[in-house]
């Protein structure tokens, strides 16, 4: 599992998906979010919101890509 440490109290879904070399943009997130609905689970629930908030110790699992652990470095 790999950590994806952030500064801030939450990051959304789509900057995850920035922050992990996904996709480069916003829209290029909304894209992909919308391609591929069923690849995206967040402490084992399905969700493909851009917006949803991922706060420290989130788990998320992308399918083809791995499982992501939200850490806070602050």
């Amino acid at each position: 599992m790999e950590k994806v440490e952030i500064n801030t109290e939450f990051i959304t879904l789509g900057q995850l998906l920035k922050i992990i070399n996904i996709t480069d943009s916003g829209g290029a997130s909304k894209y992909y979010l919308a391609s591929h609905p069923n690849d995206f689970n967040i402490n084992n629930e399905k969700e493909n919101r851009r917006g949803k908030k991922l706060y420290p110790n989130d788990i998320v699992k992308i399918k083809d890509f791995g499982e992501f652990k939200i850490v806070n470095v602050s």
